[in-house]
């Protein structure tokens, strides 16, 4: 079985979810649309690959947002049409934080700012814990979703929707595939600065990241089974 993962900048990989994927017989192919050089300034040309070439597509997080075009306009379109095919196809997406964002948009919702930003670990409302755990799950966002018609959402809290299910495809606002590392990169990438502004301690950050990753292992190899096994394996 083959996996498309969606990579949008160097920062950021599949991680956990990954881990998980490989051990389920998955064979990841990984593209990143946004290289290192050009992290400030990520308005560069992408062209993504056709979503009949594999089995499951997963798009990952990304510093930007879905609907700013100064950052992502010259390759936002082509991926919102890689997702809304592969969901028409019936290859089941996996959408984490903009990857949902982006999934929720291709398929007829929207992205808008969130009431506050959402940086750390935190724990969710799920309708379904069996498929969506309440975690903690790690989050780092500043948009919500509107969902699209059609779309089920599974999870919540008080600042957006968590979760949400739309035929084999599922959106996840938080980060299942977050490992220590990632959030190490994303602090030194300007992330520390953001933290302080926000009234978040990076350190202590850094170190309950590092206390949780037993349990952030453990939860997202829940999510990705369930995922698999309840959603994307379903008769379209």
């Amino acid at each position: 079985m083959r996996a498309l993962v969606l990579m949008h900048d160097h920062a950021t990989e599949p991680g956990l979810i990954g881990a998980r994927l490989r051990e389920r017989g998955y064979d990841l192919t990984t593209v990143t649309v946004v290289p290192a050089e050009r992290h400030h300034a990520p308005d560069v040309s992408f062209a993504f690959p056709a979503p009949d070439d594999w089995d499951l597509v997963v798009s990952l997080g990304a510093p930007w947002s879905v609907y700013d075009e100064t950052a992502v306009g010259t390759w936002i379109g082509g991926e919102l049409a890689l997702l809304r095919t592969a969901h028409h196809l019936g290859v089941p997406v996996l959408g984490v934080c903009f990857g949902a964002q982006a999934l929720a948009t291709a398929l007829g919702g929207s992205v808008g700012p969130a009431p506050r930003p959402e940086i750390g670990w935190t724990r969710i409302d799920s309708d379904d814990p069996s498929l969506v755990p309440e975690g903690p799950w790690f989050q780092w966002h500043h948009d919500r979703c509107a969902l699209p018609p059609g779309a089920v959402e599974v999870a919540r809290n008080e600042v957006c929707a968590q979760a949400f299910l739309a035929g084999r495809s599922m959106g996840v606002q938080f980060h299942p595939e977050i490992t220590t590392t990632v959030v190490r990169r994303y602090l030194d990438l300007g992330g520390r600065a953001q933290c302080v502004r926000l009234g978040v301690d990076p350190e202590e950050l850094l170190a309950r990241s590092r206390a949780l990753e037993t349990a952030a292992r453990a939860n997202a190899g829940h999510l990705t089974d369930a995922f698999l096994d309840r959603v994307a394996h379903t008769p379209a």
